[in-house]
């Protein structure tokens, strides 16, 4: 190592720059389609052989770069898209440094094609990672720009041994395409490797075009189990979809999140969103989304990182607080009404409002109604069914004020909704009479979305039937659902009960910990704790929830105040509690083996309508399922 201070090389400058932006194919490919997005292309053709290492080609048809410009495209810190700071703090363009085209040039073979908007001829330039003086040369080009990488890492062997396989390679490369074809939906993008076609997707100005794309670059199931997203306040707006709780991943590889356009990961996002999913997601479970925020750009710093993947918004307890509240409320606003159309249609793929077919209704396979008049048992049917409304409205709706006997209270009010309208039971022998029958045809208005009860299998599962086709309900999950719901909003109404512990706890923390402690103490005393800082490394613990009496307090507290310094806010306090009210819920809830009569099982459908998130158990479970008359026509080869 040299004692003496010296300029670097242009060509060194450049490898080190290439470092930081160029560490395999997929890196290049998005530089080079963030710069032709931004010189307004709507049609991009990507070619790679052997996954990119050997040669990306990428074609577009943007504004192009004029003859004299040229020379400077391959040069350091050179751009057209910012000029002064003020350019800086409000950056529009996805790419802005200048660095993009010098550091792969410094370690490809690269050759620029481009013929500028109305100019009468193209214009190439060549490199060949080597410090170069730019020869511009004519070429035959429509509008636009073409740039051809050849051999990366030619010239520095020792990078080229970390690359992967050909196969490896390409898949993060066509994550990459995946990402950019998501970002912009005005935008026809198409994919090749080795001559063979991998991705076409058209340009998309309709929301069901849109949709199309999505489903065609992610997953095709998607789509089909995914909640629609838009919401603005406070200068955001939120669009986009996100995967039901039953459609989550093993992993996290269905994330896509776009800032302005950009394709981000920023830890504050996934946070927010890691809270909205935690109630209802099965543990281990990643959820699926594609979700795009827009803002001020004056409100996010998108200069934070060489590869731009982070960004530092403004205001982040803003943004948290926005993602979060606006994706729990829409997670638990998915309902069995919400998820089936009007009539009992199920919002799949294959339906009107989805721009494809009709799905078959119930009508048309109701069998004729034996060993009971229709009319009777029509209207037997619904007195049990507005007995079972009756009744929860009156006790069940979760808006209401409700007790911390709930689990109890439930459970009994169950037990009356078995008595009709007239105060007396029916004999058993007519339950079971009706049970054995079909229900009758009835209208998409008068059925409730889980329809009627007609069994219960195994003392485990209710079968119901409603216009679309059979209902199973694992009886237990919803119960437990829906005696959490109840618990929860108990809680809520009463407050969080505190109280102050007899011999104060001293914990041991840093000093920006101590800090944290004094700035966010009106947080922690609306969550019910009391913190004192008695040291510059030293707070006290006063007073804690009652809830928690059995938790390991320091360590709740050193994780609030390390969720407090990071993302603004933290509900470490509130998982807890909703953690003992799980518990609470699970064994209060009806168990397998129960007996239940159709009144009964009927007011438990009803209030599956009626709660928040009732699809999932407290665990994540799903907690029913549809099967359409169309899927059991097919189990039994029926119309073939």
């Amino acid at each position: 190592m040299s004692s003496r201070i010296h300029l670097l090389s242009p060509r060194l400058a450049n490898q080190i720059a290439a470092g930081e932006v160029v560490e395999r194919p997929a890196n290049i490919v998005k530089e080079l389609v963030e710069n032709a997005l931004d010189a307004g292309a709507d049609r991009i053709e990507i070619d790679a052989e052997q996954g990119g290492v050997k040669l990306l080609r990428i074609r577009d048809n943007g504004h192009g770069i004029g003859k004299d410009d040229l020379p400077l495209a391959l040069s350091r810190h050179a751009t057209s898209k910012i000029t002064t700071l003020d350019d800086l703090e409000a950056v529009g363009s996805l790419g802005f440094r200048g660095e993009a085209l010098a550091s792969i040039s410094s370690v490809t073979r690269l050759t620029l094609t481009s013929r500028a908007e109305q100019a009468e001829e193209a214009w190439q330039v060549t490199a060949e990672g080597r410090d170069m003086v730019a020869s511009v040369a004519p070429a035959a080009h429509p509008q636009g720009t073409t740039i051809e990488v050849r051999d990366l890492f030619f010239n520095t062997p020792a990078r080229r041994k970390f690359l992967r396989t050909e196969k490896t390679e390409f898949s993060h490369l066509e994550e990459t395409v995946k990402r950019l074809a998501l970002s912009r939906y005005d935008v026809g993008f198409t994919l090749r490797h080795n001559g063979k076609v991998i991705h076409a997707v058209r340009p998309a100005s309709r929301d069901i075009d849109r949709e199309k794309r999505v489903a065609q670059l992610l997953n095709p199931t998607f789509m089909d189990s995914a909640v629609h997203i838009e919401r603005e306040a406070a200068g955001l707006t939120l669009q986009g979809w996100v995967g039901l709780p039953t459609f989550s991943r093993s992993q996290a590889d269905m994330q896509y999140f776009f800032v302005n356009g950009r394709v981000v990961r920023d830890k504050l996002v996934v946070h927010a969103i890691k809270q909205a999913y935690r109630d209802v997601l099965y543990h281990g479970r990643h959820p699926a989304f594609a979700l795009y925020l827009w803002l001020d750009p004056k409100l996010v710093d998108v200069n934070v990182h060489p590869t731009k993947h982070e960004v530092r918004f403004r205001d982040g307890r803003l943004v948290h607080d926005f993602l979060f509240r606006t994706l729990h409320k829409a997670l638990a606003d998915v309902r069995p009404d919400a998820q089936l159309a009007p009539g009992g249609k199920l919002l799949a793929a294959d339906d009107p409002d989805r721009g494809g077919q009709v799905s078959q209704t119930l009508s048309q396979h109701n069998a004729p109604v034996s060993g009971i008049e229709a009319g009777e048992f029509s209207e037997q049917t619904r007195l049990n069914w507005q007995a079972a409304t009756s009744a929860n409205n009156a006790g069940f709706q979760s808006g209401q004020s409700v007790s911390q006997n709930a689990v109890a209270e439930q459970l009994q009010a169950y037990q009356s909704m078995a008595q009709p309208l007239a105060g007396a039971r029916l004999p058993d022998a007519a339950l079971q009479t009706v049970a054995a029958q079909p229900l009758p045809e009835a209208d998409g208005d008068d059925m409730p979305p889980l329809g009627f009860a007609i069994a219960q299998l195994h003392g485990i599962y209710i079968l119901a039937q409603n216009a679309l086709g059979m209902v199973v309900v694992d009886m237990h999950a919803a119960h437990e659902r829906i005696t959490y719901e109840r618990l929860k909003l108990a809680v809520d109404e009463q407050g969080i009960q505190s109280q102050p512990l007899l011999v104060p706890e001293t914990l041991a923390v840093s000093e920006r910990e101590a800090d944290a402690a004094e700035q966010y103490a009106e947080e922690f005393q609306r969550l019910g704790v009391v913190l004192a800082r008695v040291g510059p490394e030293s707070i006290l613990i006063r007073q804690i929830p009652v809830l928690l009496q059995q938790a390991n307090v320091a360590q709740l507290i050193t994780d609030m105040l390390s969720d407090l310094m990071q993302h603004g806010s933290s509900d470490r306090i509130l998982a807890f509690r909703n953690e003992v009210l799980s518990t609470m819920a699970c064994h209060g809830s009806v168990r397998a083996n129960r007996k239940l009569t159709l009144p009964e099982m009927n007011a438990l459908l009803r209030d599956m309508e009626a709660t928040e998130r009732s699809g999932q158990c407290n665990h994540g479970r799903p907690t029913w399922t549809q099967m359409t008359m169309p899927e059991l026509d097919k189990l039994f080869l029926r119309g073939r």
